[in-house]
């Protein structure tokens, strides 16, 4: 600083806070990191439960009394045959699982439980466990009992297998008796039904002839057939006279002077005459008629109309026209009189045929009726005969049979259980660890420290503007500590505090900043640690630089420094010490220090007072970055008191240490106060944690690289 003004370049903003340096990772790698975390902070909880479960199952097995397994075989013939040869087979995985629900079926068991106790003597309190397996692709079971006791294991998984063999037989007796007695009443009732319909038929033969019948219903159709034939030939001859009295050249259709499309249709009907002296007396007058009508053309060629051969010829064209008329209604009323007696032979024909018809019907009912008394007497017939014979063939112990159930193997020398220490022990550990994974769950639900990135964006809205990797993780040629030294050899260490220094100078480019406080929620989360390797970092840009110690109770930067605490800031706040003399040189370049000064029990009123106004105002002048290490937020108010006056305030949290509700409320007390919050700096966190193990890696294989490069 010269004469008041920043040293710095004004384009000097190398780190812009838009981009910070933090590690871009999908979620697969977030929730990867996520886990490692977790893992890292609760490995002693799964490995207690692991233990603990694991010593569980080892005492289980040396508390419990011993156990001893019996084992055994059977078959089942899944074949259902009947006398009739045909055969039943019912799904076989249905079948086999209701056959292992009989073996372990509480009757089964207590039978089995009853024998054993009476063969063996022992007064057992409750029946061994059975299990029963189903050898895959075979009809085969294989039966495993397991109690204290081995004489008695044995004897009851015997008894087991006899009773359900038992059980079957009486199963099977129960429902051989139960399908006779079906058999048998149908049987009874069968024979009634055949009976009724005998005596029905019986009845039905007296009253009737069935030959007779039979005749008769042939008789009745032939006839029929020819009375329809008769009525329909007379229909189409009674319409074709119906059709030539409507056309007024009937008699010239009929005599074949003309030849309209009716003509076709008379073809062949020959009952269509007219008598021969008509038909011929017809054609007779009008030959004559058309002589005279062409004598009479001839001579009005040269003759005039009154004259007398014209007026003769004329009068006799007439008499032939009126000859002609008189034909013609002879001819009409000869066709009228054989249509009204083609009219009076249908009405007869049809009659005649509705009488035929009525006896046709009732013959038909007749015979209808005694075939299906017939019928119905054959189907009940056939079907007694046959339930019959499969009862008098029907030998129930022998002829029925569900299935063919055989002991394979009997029940074998009960030995003590597989499942020793090793399973138990086993089981009991992944159980603990499925116990352990329930409880970190529960307790990352609960847990509400800060721990990596994601933490602080998802429970703050201040800005982060860094993470600094925890200081032991580094390994170094120098023994060197939390503080950064002149020749540190911790690249990704410094780069974190350089990224802090450049996100405090471009985020307050605008409104440039002179004073910085340092503080946190509680002690023990790396303010003080903070706030110096800050104020060496903004040094290292060529700032003046001075870092204070305002925790004016337990204070201990001086020990870091190398200097005695007094004078300090106390002094300067407190009397008439000027605060040009308290400040002492640090062997890094361009950076001051001013300790604490003596312990003071009223350090907020200090901070209050009009003095530390005007060093504030005078320190600004001096110095480009004022630097303050302040008492946490939550154990008293000097960074309430002192926070509203500095230009902005730096937030440490400590990862895997400060809790978010905790944090929440120390930032809530400084907003309140009106301090100027600048970010947070998420301190102590392991390049292994979260997703910073990739921002740890990049740095340190990048600083490598270049160390062997040069």
């Amino acid at each position: 600083m010269v004469n008041g003004q920043s040293t710095l370049p004004s384009n000097y903003y190398p780190y812009p806070h838009q981009y910070p340096d933090y590690p871009r990772k999908d979620h697969f790698a977030e929730l990867l990191g996520y886990t490692k975390r977790v893992l890292m902070l609760r490995w002693w909880i799964l490995l207690l439960m692991m233990m603990a479960g694991c010593l569980g199952g080892v005492a289980f097995v040396y508390l419990s009394p011993p156990k001893y397994v019996s084992e055994g075989r059977m078959i089942v013939n899944v074949k259902l045959t009947i006398p009739e040869g045909s055969a039943y087979s019912e799904e076989l995985g249905n079948f086999l699982g209701t056959q292992a629900a009989l073996m372990e079926s509480p009757r089964v068991i207590q039978r089995a439980f009853d024998h054993a106790v009476a063969q063996t003597g022992i007064n057992e309190k409750e029946p061994p466990k059975i299990k029963v397996t189903i050898v895959p692709r075979a009809s085969v079971f294989v039966l495993q009992a397991k109690g204290r006791d081995p004489r008695f294991v044995q004897a009851f998984l015997q008894a087991c297998m006899e009773e359900f063999i038992n059980l079957k037989r009486e199963m099977v007796g129960r429902t051989s008796d139960v399908t006779l007695a079906g058999m048998t009443e149908e049987v009874l009732r069968l024979e009634k039904e055949l009976r009724q319909y005998e005596t029905e038929l019986a009845e039905f033969q007296k009253s009737n002839d069935i030959v007779f019948l039979q005749e008769q219903g042939n008789a009745i159709g032939a006839y029929l057939a020819q009375l329809n034939q008769r009525i329909t030939s007379l229909k189409s001859e009674y319409d074709l006279l119906s059709t030539l009295t409507e056309n007024a050249g009937f008699l010239d259709i009929l005599t074949g002077e003309q030849t309209p499309l009716i003509t076709d249709q008379l073809v062949g009907q020959r009952a269509i005459r007219i008598e021969d002296s008509v038909s011929a007396g017809y054609l007779k007058v009008k030959q004559q008629l058309l002589l005279l009508k062409a004598e009479q053309i001839d001579l009005g060629q040269y003759l005039r109309p009154k004259h007398p051969k014209m007026v003769a010829l004329a009068e006799e064209i007439s008499r032939r026209e009126r000859l002609l008329e008189i034909y013609k209604q002879q001819g009409l009323e000869q066709l009228e009189s054989r249509k009204n007696s083609l009219a009076i032979q249908l009405k007869n024909l049809e009659k005649e045929a509705a009488e035929a018809n009525a006896k046709a019907l009732e013959v038909n009912a007749k015979m209808v009726e005694y075939q299906r008394i017939k019928n119905n007497l054959q189907r009940v017939q056939a079907l007694y005969d046959r339930l019959l014979g499969t009862i008098q063939n029907l030998d129930v112990n022998l002829k029925i049979t569900p299935e063919s159930v055989t002991i394979l193997e009997d029940a074998s020398e009960a030995k003590p259980a597989r499942f020793g220490i090793g399973y138990h022990a086993g089981f009991g550990a992944a159980a603990g660890l499925l116990l352990g994974i329930l409880l970190i769950m529960i307790l990352e639900r609960v847990d509400d420290r800060i721990c990596s990135y994601s933490d602080v964006v998802n429970n703050f809205s201040e800005p982060l503007l860094g993470q600094i990797p925890n200081w032991k993780s580094f390994r170094t040629k120098q023994d060197a500590g939390e503080i950064i030294t002149l020749n540190d050899d911790r690249q990704a260490f410094i780069e974190a505090y350089r990224t802090v220094r450049s996100a405090i100078i471009y985020q307050t480019r605008n409104r440039p900043i002179k004073t910085i406080l340092v503080t946190s929620s509680l002690p023990g989360e790396g303010k003080s640690v903070t706030a110096a390797n800050l104020a060496i970092a903004l040094a290292m840009a060529n700032a003046k630089v001075l870092l204070v110690d305002a925790d004016l109770r337990k204070g201990r930067l001086h020990d870091w420094i190398g200097v005695e605490p007094t004078p300090g800031l106390s002094h300067v706040l407190n009397g008439p010490e000027q605060w040009d003399t308290t400040i002492v040189a640090t062997p890094y370049q361009n950076l001051w220090f001013m300790p604490r000064g003596e312990s003071v029990l009223n350090a907020s009123e200090l901070f209050l007072s009009d003095r530390c106004d005007s060093f504030l105002q005078q320190a600004s002048e001096q110095f480009e970055f004022v630097v303050f290490d302040s008492v946490p937020v939550l154990v008293s108010d000097d960074a309430g008191s002192l926070g509203p006056k500095i230009d902005g305030v730096i937030f440490v949290v400590r990862s895997g240490t400060t809790s978010a509700r905790l944090a929440k409320a120390a930032l809530d007390q400084l907003n309140v106060r009106g301090a100027k919050v600048l970010g947070l700096v998420l301190n102590a966190l392991r390049p292994t944690m979260g997703g910073y193990h990739y921002y740890y890696r990049k740095y340190r294989d990048y600083f490598q690289t270049a160390a062997t490069k040069s």
